[in-house]
């Protein structure tokens, strides 16, 4: 538990500090796209990005059934399991490497012939060339590592790792936009940065890891399931990208360039969330194989405090997002990019998306991927037909509505099938929490408008600075209340974090001394 509470910690602070230099490099640069390069090489960039995130399903659920496998083996410290399963791992991703760079060559060949757009085509082809040679790299020397790092908990390498990589690839961008070179040059040069996380995961592996065989025989069998994980992965990927590539068609890269910009701000937050989960999951997925029970009490805390903290961020986005992306799109004047309906839409789809983490995790980490495949095809159909019926007569409200009447189902099946078929309990404590923050998000959003109906919001410098308060009031006050409706958890909490807080008590009072 002591190494457990290291690595949690790390993961934590270095991922927020990943995530504080992303948002400041991740709004300078689609501003900076949007004004040199205008919104239509935004929109090919946002598109190009969301295709090729259906043509990682290739990969065909490796990873995520290989992580469960290694959470199992890591937990139980068998390390001749762990290369069984690595050495499977690599044979997989070497085979999906040569499959990636075959679907890359197709992407570059046809996507141009499909899209109508005033850009040239050979800009377009090398966009698409470099956006993906990265992640045959990946497949071929890093993929198999990275997992093995997550399984131990420690992501804070690959954060830290990435957080240079992001960092210096942001640069380079930066710097060849600002002195006026090709889009395809800036793409080119984030292509030869990220070529240096393969030289420093190979020595930290050979460093750290010496016991590493991956001529070890390979057990298929631990991630036989990954074709059934697949199932989920297209269900996910429906969530995230059918949007985009459906305005791409229907609607031209300009409203992909709209959708883009609210689904990168509200993005940030959905980004935070997922590093405070990916913080902890591996001592969620190692303690699930090991002590039922204790899961069970820790996933109550999770669950409480998390869906209070998913609420909290979207209520104070919800409210900032008009003034900072009226601010942030100032001078662009080939789409309106302001809108007052959007941001309910979009923190509809993110809420429903987050608020059913811990049921999603449940369900991965007792591996029911086969079981519930179906209805990840049935979600990802409702997307599909709702959003193509919509989006001719609403445009981009219509693929928004179609990704919400796809989560309200899938949202509440997975939500009843975690409590009712794995953990063998009523749903109800979930439903509940839902209602509390439901009912807390529509007070402060109304509050919140009659607060700040009387203060001017036209700088990033007041933005940033009442954001920060309203964060400080409102993040407190959804904990403070889920507490107040869950006394139980509360206790389980207050028992857990007990030890740990006894500890900085002591450190602070031994500098007070000092």
């Amino acid at each position: 538990m002591i190494m457990q509470s290291k690595n949690t910690k790390y993961n934590l602070l270095f991922g927020m500090l990943s995530q504080a230099v992303s948002i400041i490099l991740g709004v300078i640069l689609p501003r900076l796209f949007l004004t040199n390069y205008g919104s239509e090489i935004n929109g090919l960039l946002s598109s190009v990005t969301q295709i090729y995130a259906y043509i990682a399903l290739v990969e065909a659920g490796i990873g995520t059934a290989s992580l469960q496998a290694l959470y199992r083996t890591v937990g139980k410290k068998d390390r001749d399991g762990t290369n069984s399963i690595l050495a499977a791992i690599n044979n997989y991703y070497k085979r999906t490497g040569v499959i990636y760079l075959l679907c890359i060559i197709a992407f570059a060949i046809v996507y141009p012939l499909l899209i109508c757009s005033d850009i040239p085509r050979t800009t377009i082809v090398l966009v698409i060339v470099f956006n993906g040679l990265g992640n045959v790299v990946n497949f071929f020397f890093q993929g198999k590592y990275k997992l093995l790092l997550q399984a131990e908990g420690k992501n804070y390498i690959i954060t830290n790792l990435n957080t240079v990589i992001h960092v210096a690839t942001n640069v380079a961008k930066i710097f060849f936009v600002a002195t006026g070179f090709d889009i395809v040059v800036v793409q080119m040069s984030a292509f030869v940065v990220n070529l240096l996380q393969m030289a420093y995961i190979d020595w930290y592996i050979k460093k750290q890891y010496a016991w590493i065989n991956l001529a070890e025989s390979p057990d298929y069998d631990s991630i036989s399931q990954s074709k059934n994980v697949l199932i989920h992965q297209i269900s996910g990927l429906v969530f995230n990208n059918t949007d985009t590539i459906i305005l791409t068609f229907v609607c031209g890269l300009k409203t992909v360039s709209v959708y883009s910009m609210y689904t990168l701000l509200f993005g940030m937050v959905s980004t935070f969330l997922n590093t405070v989960t990916d913080s902890v999951s591996f001592v969620f997925g190692q303690t699930y194989h090991t002590n039922r029970k204790q899961y069970v009490h820790i996933l109550e805390i999770y669950e409480l405090y998390y869906m209070s903290l998913v609420a909290a961020l979207y209520t104070v986005a919800n409210f900032f997002i008009l003034p900072f992306l009226s601010l942030y799109t100032k001078g662009i004047t080939d789409i309106e990019y302001v809108n007052a309906y959007l941001p309910y839409l979009f923190v509809g789809t993110y809420l429903l998306s987050s608020g059913r983490k811990s049921s999603n995790l449940t369900i991965n980490f007792a591996e029911h991927f086969k079981l519930t495949q179906n209805r990840s095809v049935l979600e990802a159909v409702i997307n599909i037909l709702v959003s193509l019926i919509c989006v001719f007569k609403f445009g981009i409200y219509g693929v928004l509505l179609g990704t919400i009447a796809a989560l309200l189902y899938r949202t509440n099946d997975m939500i009843i099938y975690a409590n009712k078929k794995i953990l063998h309990r009523s749903p109800w404590k979930t439903y509940r929490r839902w209602l509390v923050n439901l009912a807390l998000f529509i007070a402060v959003t109304v509050l919140s408008k009659l607060v700040f109906s009387h203060i001017v919001l036209d700088t990033y410098p007041r933005i940033i600075l009442w954001a920060a308060i309203t964060c400080v009031i409102v993040i407190p006050l959804f904990f403070a209340v889920a507490s107040l409706f869950d006394r139980e958890t509360y206790r389980y909490a207050k028992e857990l974090f007990a030890p740990y807080w006894k500890k900085v008590k002591m450190k602070l009072t031994g500098r007070a001394d000092a």
